[in-house]
């Protein structure tokens, strides 16, 4: 189970770099996961803008994959598996990422760019404390 949860918050990690490190990290406390929230913030703001840079690019490519192995690799250490969580987080970081890219063009072209971009944000935000709170 704890490997299908890895699976999930990568996907959200694909989604949204930040959203899923937020979530895990907000169940542990501190400051870090202050920062974190800021940083989900700021993209969410900053993935509606006309100019944010594509998710499939390499940087943010590397960014999600980074992201999805961190949680991954967070939420199945306590369960003794935090490689397999690692790369599970990382495999749903490349599905998140891809998918969620298609998703979104196929939902620009119908609704426009800030729904789009607003309905992706409540998903993955949705999914990580949906997995975070199991």
């Amino acid at each position: 189970m704890i490997l299908a949860f890895a699976f999930v918050l990568g996907i959200v990690s694909g989604l949204r770099t930040f959203t899923s490190p937020a979530a895990v990290m907000l169940r542990a406390g501190g400051v870090v996961s202050i920062v974190l929230v800021i940083a989900a913030i700021a993209e969410y703001i900053g993935d509606a803008l006309p100019q944010a840079p594509s998710r499939t690019g390499p940087v943010g490519l590397t960014a999600r994959l980074i992201s999805g192995a961190f949680v991954g690799w967070a939420i199945a250490l306590p369960a003794g598996f935090p490689v397999p969580g690692a790369i599970a987080g990382i495999i749903g970081a490349v599905i998140g990422t891809f998918g969620g890219h298609t998703a979104r063009v196929a939902a620009i072209a119908r609704i426009g760019a800030l729904p789009a971009a607003f309905i992706e944000d409540l998903a993955a935000i949705g999914l990580a404390a949906l997995i975070v709170t199991r």
